[in-house]
């Protein structure tokens, strides 16, 4: 019980120093509408190159994403929250994705599942205030 005790003094101690210190602290979602807005960030590919993206996500977690290269690709899906964690499908990927918050930035990262071609791996966007 006394462990319990110090656990729960400590956590909130431990969880601000490491805010401090930059260090990203997962943000749980309780709805999808917490994405809506303007994201950008970079998408790394399998093949090891990255791409500039410009993403917009909807209040239901629909979204648009689109390279800034020329000739670029756009991409569409959809947030959602499965057994309480954030999951996404797209037209080219489906996978995980976590919101953090890092220096008083909000960041979503994706992950893919499985392979579905060689342009496509992870990213991470930053919100656009």
């Amino acid at each position: 019980m006394r462990s319990y005790r110090l656990i729960a003094l400590l956590a909130p101690v431990v969880l601000t120093a490491c805010t401090l210190a930059g260090t990203a602290v997962e943000k749980p979602l309780t709805d999808v509408k917490e994405l809506a807005g303007t994201w950008q960030g970079w998408v790394t590919t399998q093949v090891g190159g990255n791409a500039r993206v410009l993403m917009i996500i909807k209040e239901d977690g629909s979204y648009e994403a689109s390279t800034t290269i020329p000739g670029g690709t756009l991409t569409v899906g959809k947030y959602y929250l499965e057994s309480g964690k954030l999951r996404y499908r797209s037209s080219r990927t489906q996978g995980t994705a976590t919101v953090s918050e890092e220096r008083g930035k909000t960041n979503l990262t994706v992950t893919p599942e499985g392979s579905f071609s060689f342009d496509t791996g992870s990213a991470v966007f930053e919100r656009v205030k």
